[in-house]
């Protein structure tokens, strides 16, 4: 066997316990695949939080409503990469399409991919900025006028009649956004609630608990973003979008929190051969990542931060701050969970004797460098986005916040 294989096996070796077959050494499933579910979700929850102001009329939340699209498309157009670079051979990728397989719930994601990207979130953005982009075009000199005059299509009609089109167009295309954001992300929960053979992972929850922590880690995001670029544009925050949002945020919590207790105290009922394996990864190898982390700073302070803001009258600015800082944990404790999700679910053998550990590399595609890249890369594309659509919108020439 090769002598380099097993100094780097070596480390791994000696942090393992019990009994495990030679197989289940390696973690396959690595950090990219981590940041796949993280990035869908993030897509899931903005788009969902840009609902409720074309389908629920909440005008409250108007003033994210553009950014939460831009947010949602610069992760969406992210997403598919950490997968990319996971495969073998990434060039091939395209193989799905040609020859479709409807039974593997993986091959379908390009579809639901494809049908989100192009179908609805791009043609819901295209209708929401058409009469700005016609009329940016006309004002405008230089590369930029042709920019948005091919993104507008040539288009020149800004008459009330046409807005009035856009604006059906608009809430006909969120109501069907709707029920493919939750297929874009549920079916990620499906794929891994599916695996019967993973104790770890087989939950008919599973589906419904990545559905909600993406709604919350969405809006989340939007909320973050939003509190950073309001700032940087010189304008006030609107404080009774934050709020309302915050709320939003609150509850999607409280809903994501009880479900994911559901599921454990489900599990201890049930008290299958594999219990005891399970409560070892828990209170062993996944102590600090789910119960500190997931559960503690990413949970449970966040609602206690949130439950004070709406138990006490508390000042502009100081609950500025509350929000912003429960924001970021809500984005650790996410992301944590895809970790505990997706990590642990291959750390104990199917021998139920033993435990594994991973051990996480700094380069390579499967690395940790690359992972941060990803995950930088969303913002670029966001910060792109901005000097090109400026969610604050046009009246009479001049930018306002929508």
């Amino acid at each position: 066997m090769n002598v380099a294989f097993i100094a780097q096996l070596l480390p791994v070796l000696q942090q393992t316990t019990g009994y495990i077959y030679p197989n289940e050494l390696e973690v396959h499933w690595a950090l990219l695949i981590v940041l796949y579910p993280y990035l869908t979700g993030v897509v899931a929850g903005a788009f969902i939080l840009a609902s409720l102001v074309k389908v629920f009329n909440i005008k409250e939340v108007q003033p994210t409503y553009r950014l939460s699209l831009l947010t949602a498309l610069s992760f969406l157009l992210v997403a598919p990469l950490p997968l990319l670079l996971h495969l073998g051979h990434p060039g091939r990728s395209y193989e799905i399409f040609l020859t479709p397989n409807p039974s593997s719930a993986m091959a379908m994601f390009g579809f639901v991919y494809a049908w989100y990207l192009m179908v609805v979130l791009l043609l819901e953005i295209w209708f929401v900025y058409r009469r700005d982009l016609v009329m940016w075009a006309g004002r405008e000199k230089g590369p930029m006028k042709w920019i948005h005059k091919i993104m507008s299509l040539f288009s020149k009609d800004i008459s009330d009649r046409a807005f009035k089109f856009d604006m059906k167009a608009i809430k006909v295309i969120t109501i069907i956004g709707i029920p493919s954001a939750f297929l874009l992300h549920g079916y990620v929960g499906f794929i891994f609630g599916s695996i019967k053979a993973n104790p770890w992972w087989s939950s008919v929850l599973m589906p419904i608990v990545f559905l909600f922590s993406a709604i919350v880690s969405g809006i989340a995001m939007v909320i973050l973003i939003y509190m950073i670029i309001t700032p940087l544009r010189g304008k006030p925050i609107d404080m009774s979008c934050l709020d309302r949002v915050a709320s939003y945020l609150f509850y999607a919590v409280i809903v994501d929190f009880s479900l994911e207790a559901l599921d454990f105290i489900h599990r201890l009922y049930e008290s299958e051969e594999s219990i005891k394996i399970l409560s070892e990864l828990v209170t062993g190898k996944l102590f600090s990542s789910l119960v500190v982390i997931q559960v503690f700073l990413g949970m449970l302070i966040p609602l206690g931060i949130m439950s004070i803001i709406k138990m006490f009258t508390l000042d502009k600015e100081l609950r500025k701050l509350l929000y912003f800082v429960s924001a970021i944990l809500i984005q650790v404790g996410i992301f944590t969970t895809r970790w505990n999700v997706v990590i642990g679910g291959q750390m104990f053998s199917k021998s139920m004797r033993g435990l594994t550990t991973y051990k996480m590399e700094f380069w390579g595609l499967e690395g940790l460098l690359t992972t941060i890249g990803l995950l930088i890369l969303p913002f670029v594309i966001l910060f792109v986005l901005l000097k090109i659509l400026p969610p604050w919108g046009i009246k009479n020439g001049e930018s306002v916040n929508q």
